[in-house]
């Protein structure tokens, strides 16, 4: 299972799609989902800091039930809060927390999404603070003016590297 987080803007999705073929070619039958994807699919509409952590804690039962049938689960989320990744390292087999590091102040700059540019509230990283991760296993680092090709083919390697070593200790 693959957890990728990181600022709205931060490349996560377009990142993470590059990426599926090769993770399915590689370990098996994977799905690549965005945190839009599951909020249109289960109409969870609400972005305050109590409804965001409600949201994270059914997003945890649905990515357990895709792991748990070996079904290997690309997550692109903002989920900022340590709370969900804690869970996700005690109770998600194959747990890889991947994160995509990008400047907010630079995503706003060159207005890489909208939502920084309303008067909308609940915005993670303005409104609502963000709890960045500690200890990933991978870091990628997206300066935003680099090709999302290349930060693929460096996640790719990353992940490579550490399913490896993994494998190594077993």
């Amino acid at each position: 299972m693959f957890w990728v987080t990181g600022f709205s803007g931060s490349g996560k999705t377009e990142i993470s799609k590059k990426i599926l073929k090769q993770i399915s070619k590689l370990y098996g039958p994977t799905i690549e989902v965005s945190g839009d994807e599951w909020r249109g699919v289960t109409n969870f509409k609400k972005y305050d800091k109590k409804s965001r952590i409600e949201g994270l804690l059914r997003l945890h039962r649905f990515t357990k039930m895709i792991t748990d049938k070996k079904i290997n689960l690309i997550l692109n989320c903002i989920g900022m809060y340590n709370r969900a990744r804690k869970w996700n390292r005690l109770n998600i087999d194959n747990y890889v927390e991947i994160y995509i590091e990008a400047d907010l102040k630079k995503i706003i700059y060159l207005k890489k999404k909208p939502i920084y540019l309303t008067n909308k509230k609940n915005i993670v990283g303005l409104d609502i603070k963000a709890e960045l991760p500690k200890n990933p296993h991978i870091k990628i680092v997206n300066p935003l003016n680099k090709p999302l090709d290349n930060l693929a083919k460096e996640l790719l390697l990353k992940i490579k590297k550490l399913i490896n070593c993994l494998g190594e200790g077993n």
